[in-house]
Parts: C-alpha cells; sequence; structure tokens
C-alpha cells in the first residue's frame, strides 16, 4: 500500500556481525537455575554432615572440627568450579593432567626430603603444605575424567579395538603412577570409570567385555608385583571365606575389628556414647578415615548403613540425570565420569568394610576425614553443577549417534568455533 509509511530497512542488518547478532540468542547456553545437579549437592551435603557426628564417635573426636573446616574449604572450591563456562576445563583439561602427572612423579623421587613428602606405612602420597597434606591422586581422578572427555568427544575411532589403545594408554598413566606409590584403592577406579566413559560415548560393549575378560584373566600374573601389606589383605579375604580364625589376629586384623562394629551396631544402632566406647576398646585402625562405615553401622546400624548407600544411589542419579539433560558431549561425558568414580569408590569402600572386599585403603567420599579428598570430592560436585546450570543449546547436534559401520571421525573445531562465536 501506497498510503503505509513502510520502515527503513537497515542494511547492515544483512552483513555478517549483523546476522551472527540477531543468531546469538539462539545458540548461547541459557542458565537453568533448577536443575538435577542440586540433588548431587544436597547428597553430598547430608554425607558431609553425617561425616561429622561419625568422626565424633571415634577416638578422633576432635578432628569432627577439623572435618567441618575441610568442608568450608570444599563448599568454596566447589562455589570457585561452579562459576566459569565448564568448556573452560575442557580447554584447559591436557594441561591440567600434565600437571597433576608431574606431582605424581614428584611423589616417586627418592631425593624428595621427608618433611616435603612424608611418607606413611611405606607409601609416598602426600605432600605437605604446613596448613595441610596434599594428596595429588585426588586430582588425578578430575583430570582424568575430563582430559578423556576432551579426548571422546565427537570421535568414533574408539569404536574399533585398534581405536581404544589411545583411551587405554590415557588410562594407564596415571593408574601406574598411583599403584608405585602404592595406592592400590584408588588405582582401582580408573578403569570403571573408563568403561562408563565410553560406554556412554558409544563404544562398543563386546569390545569392553573382551578387554573386561582378558583383564580378569591377566590379573592373578599381577601378584608377584604387589606390596607385601597388598597380598596380606588378599590372603586375609581367602582366609575369612576359609573361615581361618587365626586371622583375626594377624593380617585380617582390622577387617575381623570393622566387621565387629557393624554387627555390634543391629538394625537401630547404639548410639553415639556407646559406639564410641566400642570403637576405643575394639581398637579399629583408620576408624576416622577408611573404617568410617564400621562406626555409622555402630552408632545408627543397618538403617545408618541403607541411609548411606541411599544418599549415594541419589547423588549418582542426580549426576546421571545432568548428563542425559546435557547434550555437549564433554559435559555429558564428564558427569559420567565423575559420577562413576564416586560411586566406584563409595562401593569399594563399604565393601571391604563389611568384608566382602579386600581392605584397600579407599576413603568413604564425603564421609571420611581428609583435606584434600574432601576439597576434591566437592569440586566434582561443583563441576557438576556447573554443567546441570548450563541449558542445551538450540541449536546443538546430537552426541554420540553413530550408524553401523562406525562414522568416520568429525573435526571438532567446526563445533568449537560454530559454539564459541561472538
Amino acid at each position: 500500500m501506497s498510503g503505509v509509511a513502510q520502515p527503513p530497512v537497515r542494511e547492515e542488518a544483512f552483513t555478517p556481525s549483523g546476522l551472527r547478532e540477531k543468531a546469538r540468542p539462539l545458540h548461547q547456553p541459557r542458565i537453568a537455575l533448577w536443575n538435577y545437579g542440586w540433588i548431587c549437592v544436597g547428597a553430598a551435603l547430608a554425607l558431609s554432615l553425617i561425616g561429622y557426628f561419625a568422626i565424633e564417635s571415634t577416638t578422633r573426636p576432635d578432628y569432627a572440627v577439623r572435618h567441618a573446616m575441610h568442608l568450608a574449604v570444599g563448599l568454596l572450591a566447589g562455589s570457585l568450579v561452579v562459576a566459569p563456562h565448564f568448556r573452560i576445563a575442557q580447554r584447559l583439561s591436557y594441561v591440567f593432567l600434565l600437571i597433576v602427572i608431574g606431582l605424581l612423579i614428584f611423589l616417586l623421587i627418592p631425593a624428595v626430603p621427608e618433611w616435603i613428602v612424608r611418607p606413611r606405612n611405606g607409601a609416598r602420597r602426600w605432600i605437605n603444605l604446613y596448613f595441610m597434606d596434599f594428596q595429588p591422586s585426588e586430582l588425578a581422578k578430575i583430570a582424568y575424567v575430563v582430559s578423556l572427555a576432551t579426548y571422546l568427544r565427537f570421535r568414533s575411532n574408539y569404536r574399533t579395538l585398534r581405536g581404544l589403545l589411545l583411551p587405554l594408554l590415557l588410562t594407564f598413566i596415571p593408574l601406574v603412577l598411583i599403584l608405585i606409590e602404592p595406592d592400590l584403592g584408588t588405582a582401582m577406579l580408573f578403569l570403571p570409570t573408563l568403561f562408563a566413559m565410553l560406554i556412554a560415548a558409544g563404544g562398543k560393549i563386546w569390545h569392553l567385555v573382551l578387554i573386561i575378560t582378558l583383564g580378569l584373566s591377566l590379573a592373578p600374573l599381577t601378584y608377584p608385583l604387589l606390596e607385601p601389606h597388598q597380598k596380606d589383605r588378599i590372603r586375609a579375604q581367602w582366609a575369612q571365606i576359609q573361615g581361618d580364625p587365626q586371622y583375626e589376629s594377624d593380617i585380617g586384623y582390622q577387617g575381623a575389628r570393622a566387621m565387629t562394629l557393624v554387627g555390634a551396631g543391629g538394625l537401630t544402632g547404639v548410639g553415639k556414647d556407646l559406639a564410641a566406647d566400642l570403637v576405643r576398646y575394639n581398637r579399629l585402625p583408620e576408624n576416622h578415615n577408611d573404617m568410617i562405615f564400621a562406626v555409622i553401622c555402630c552408632r545408627w546400624g543397618v538403617l545408618g548403613a541403607i541411609g548411606i548407600w541411599g544418599l549415594f544411589v541419589a547423588f549418582a542419579i542426580g549426576g546421571l540425570l545432568v548428563a542425559g539433560e546435557c547434550r555437549d558431549p564433554f559435559g555429558r561425558l564428564v558427569c559420567v565420569g565423575l559420577v562413576t568414580i564416586v560411586f566406584v569408590q563409595m562401593v569399594i569402600n563399604t565393601g571391604m568394610t563389611i568384608g566382602l572386599l579386600p581392605i584397600t585403603g579407599l576413603t568413604l567420599p564425603f564421609v571420611s576425614y581428609g583435606g584434600s579428598s574432601m576439597v576434591a570430592v566437592w569440586m566434582k560436585v561443583g563441576l557438576i553443577l556447573n554443567i546441570g546450570l548450563r541449558r542445551p543449546q538450540n541449536l546443538s547436534r546430537h552426541s554420540f549417534e553413530f550408524d553401523e559401520p562406525a562414522d568416520e571421525p568429525e573435526d571438532p573445531r567446526l563445533y568449537d568455533r560454530f559454539a564459541t562465536a561472538r
């Protein structure tokens, strides 16, 4: 209509910069204040508080205050991890891994003075920071998950047996260094995490089953390489299965004491004061640390144990739901990897406490006393919440969908350039 004034057409709107400005709202991530990551936060906070009250019933009740201080530092560390976009972790993942590997190698250098690397029971796992003992293997768990997720995103070569070699190499470097410390318990966490992340990335199940079968077949050959105390723990487990009572006063003392306290708790537990007396007179080693689950079972009984397991299940469900909502392949794999590490560590710790697994010296996440472990595990929570806060991008591609045979790998730089365009 000639009588109606038409709005002026701005030529700059059709320039590349103008089109980019119009497209920006389509691909920029949105912040979702409510997301499933808060389930992980709630479960982690409940477990940490239970740890505080459980430590009160140990032979080191004064450590409960330190546990609360470690929790405060852990919450601060987790909050700092939440703030920046998780893609920053992707860009720095390999640098982070190299730094952690350097720290693991530093622990093993014999020339390092003992006032810096403080050996305990023949193990070189801690760096003395004066105000706390820093354990690099705790950061190694995070660095490994982040680096493996960076490698696996937008690839498909790991869907072949030959393509699994590099992920396996990336796994065995920190695993072997931690095993040399020696820290068998922490080293045991890496392979289950690798398999979980490969499955989430669309790896072929029969390949993984083949590797697991081969690994289990070769596992007995590694027995001569174990440290004497590690062999004793395996023999103690075998003696327990055979019903040999002699092991309780020798190589199986710690496991036997732990099971005694677990049984003493009954269904509902014996309460704070009586539990503290039982723990003290039973002389359970590491009752505030590795064996804290035995204290929980003694104080709150079977119901307390079920509560702990239920909170870890809630943590795992929350993390997997965050992974399911995340379209970014890096974020999805990080969630799966972190959840797997925490959950497998819980299974090993509680399993060894009730006599189903050999003693490995592995702590119970959130609950056991320890500064490095508390800070590192809350960094995991912060990273999961970080991923949950970022809504899926509107124009993001679907992750880990393959046709048979496996697709050719795509260049991840194309997606990065699209997702980070300004």
